[in-house]
């Protein structure tokens, strides 16, 4: 079979037809005008990952190739299946906040949002205001955490070293904050269902308020380092385009459906911790390209600190926990004087709380888009099904869209911009 014979259905296109505007002739179309004979070529499969770095580690990808050009790609997942969905099935509500931040381990606190926000809604629990505020600063702490990583190693995937550093220097600062209020630099299963485990230290808003000060200068520097580079801008711009009708075809969320022109963010659409009160805008980009779902991210960083300057000023003394001690755990000091509170420790402790019977799901924005727990109760003390609907397993759907049509390293490009996390996949 010939390139230029190669059956469309098969899922193959001749080279000519994969990209638009691309005029020049194939190899086997050359061969032909000098030598008379015409080339028969096949396509050839590649496997991409599960180790290589550049697919997080544990993503495959079968590649079609008809010579730098991919004509099919075939995502593998699989290879790091934790069953979370099933545990949280046999976990007690409460247990269940150590395992959902495991599933974005670089947005934890986005994942132990939604989680918590489900559950208190079939509790109809009570979050103090001082909770909730903790809450959002947390959640875009971890907003601008995951979005540091996409920049550093996406940037590294492309072969820029230098932003690397650049974008770790923040990171580490901010997994230093995470330590200083929760006692873990990731995976730190600090909430609680009506509230928080404890409060935060009171210098901690000090910190973070320095660590914005400093991170907003950095931000400078990234679009200083790469946002005008010229080779990034060639790897990027007009790369793994994916329009707009598309993009909502296939369900994407977050930044990578921004990037193609919907302004959809439930922190506006479906307003949850208040956010409705916060002044932010929702960046939007109208391309689709790469290089659009590089820069949203970077225009998510100002909004972000934005977001976490208000919720500073909006820090007031208070109780960070449900009072209902049917739901949270009475004060430590408690249990020297009040039986009745050794009762209660006693029982939530081993047993748990017992929702009414119902369903929930509350829509969350996470880094990478609309993050959600279905939970069914039956009434008992652990949930009968729970479903997460996670970005990333959805958002991996445009990869092969975006790549047909582009050479090899495109592929890289669109697969780091997209920004998969495979916990989310493999759930």
């Amino acid at each position: 079979m010939t390139i230029k014979d190669r059956d469309v259905n098969s899922g193959t296109l001749p080279r000519t037809q994969m990209t638009q505007g691309h005029q020049e002739s194939t190899g086997a179309e050359r061969l032909e005008g000098q030598t008379g004979a015409l080339l028969h070529t096949q396509v050839m499969s590649l496997n991409v990952g599960p180790q290589h770095p550049s697919t997080h580690g544990v993503l495959r990808l079968v590649v079609d190739m008809d010579g730098e050009y991919v004509v099919k790609v075939t995502p593998h997942m699989g290879y790091l299946h934790t069953g979370f969905e099933k545990t949280f099935e046999h976990r007690t509500y409460q247990q269940g906040v150590t395992y959902a931040p495991r599933t974005d381990y670089l947005h934890c606190f986005g994942h132990e949002l939604a989680y918590v926000l489900s559950a208190e809604k079939l509790l109809q629990a009570e979050v103090p205001e001082r909770a909730t505020t903790v809450r959002v600063i947390l959640h875009e702490l971890g907003r601008i955490h995951s979005h540091l990583v996409f920049v550093g190693t996406g940037l590294l995937d492309l072969g820029a070293l230098t932003p690397f550093f650049y974008a770790f220097r923040e990171k580490e600062a901010l997994v230093d904050l995470f330590e200083a209020a929760t006692g873990y630099r990731m995976n730190q299963g600090y909430f609680r269902v009506g509230g928080l485990s404890r409060d935060i230290p009171e210098d901690w808003p000090a910190q973070v308020a320095k660590f914005i000060d400093g991170f907003e200068r950095g931000v400078d520097e990234y679009e200083t380092l790469f946002a005008q580079n010229p080779i990034f801008l060639d790897r990027a711009k007009g790369v793994g385009v994916i329009p707009r009708d598309v993009a909502i075809d296939l369900g994407l969320t977050g930044p990578n459906l921004r990037a193609s022109g919907v302004a959809l963010d439930h922190r506006k659409a479906n307003p949850y911790c208040g956010y409705e009160t916060y002044d932010f805008d929702v960046p939007v980009s109208q391309a689709g390209d790469s290089l659009a779902r590089f820069q949203l991210r970077l225009m998510e960083f100002r909004e972000s600190a934005k977001i976490v300057r208000q919720a500073l000023k909006r820090l007031t003394p208070g109780p960070v926990k449900d009072p209902n001690r049917k739901i949270s755990l009475p004060p430590r000091h408690e249990l020297e004087t009040s039986m009745e509170a050794v009762i209660h420790h006693f029982k939530l402790v081993t047993e748990g709380f017992h929702p009414p019977v119902g369903e929930v799901y509350v829509p969350t924005e996470s880094a990478r888009g609309e993050v959600g727990y279905y939970i069914v109760s039956d009434g008992g003390s652990m949930p009968y099904r729970v479903k997460i609907r996670a970005p990333s397993f959805v958002n991996l759907q445009a990869l092969e869209y975006a790549c047909v049509g582009g050479q090899f390293a495109d592929l890289i490009t669109i697969l780091a911009t997209i920004d998969p996390v495979l916990g989310d996949v493999d759930r």
